[in-house]
């Protein structure tokens, strides 16, 4: 039997799993449907904000139709108690083709199996030129 923990790491996985794929319906699949996703930049201190299961679907969409070709890679996933965190590589070619390759994680905070709160941090690197 796994533990509680387990089931959230599995979850985190199959999500950046959907990510890499850009299957924005398995992503929101595991999302409740008031989800909060606070974004890495903004006019706020918590960046932006997303919510609900169709905007958080039609955002990543927005993302997959800018970057084509961009992936969450090295991920690595950790749950505790209500909370997950993942670590990843964002990578991505820009619309100007210039590249983005920095390191960030997502915090998570999960009720009744459903991921109801993502906050996404990046560390702030400057695209760098292809080639």
């Amino acid at each position: 039997m796994t533990s509680g923990n387990d089931e959230k790491v599995q979850v985190l996985k199959a999500v950046f799993d959907a990510f890499n794929r850009h299957d924005a319906d398995a992503v929101v699949a595991h999302m409740s449907d008031d989800v909060v996703f606070e974004t890495i930049g903004g006019d706020q201190a918590y960046g932006g904000r997303i919510e609900g299961k169709q905007a958080v679907r039609a955002a990543f969409q927005k993302v997959w139709e800018t970057q084509p070709d961009v992936q969450w890679a090295n991920a690595q996933h950790f749950a505790a108690a209500d909370r997950g965190v993942s670590e990843w590589t964002f990578q991505a070619t820009q619309p100007d083709g210039t590249l983005i390759d920095a390191d960030g994680c997502d915090l998570f905070r999960f009720h009744n199996g459903k991921i109801v709160e993502k906050k996404a941090f990046r560390k702030q690197r400057p695209p760098q030129a292809k080639g």
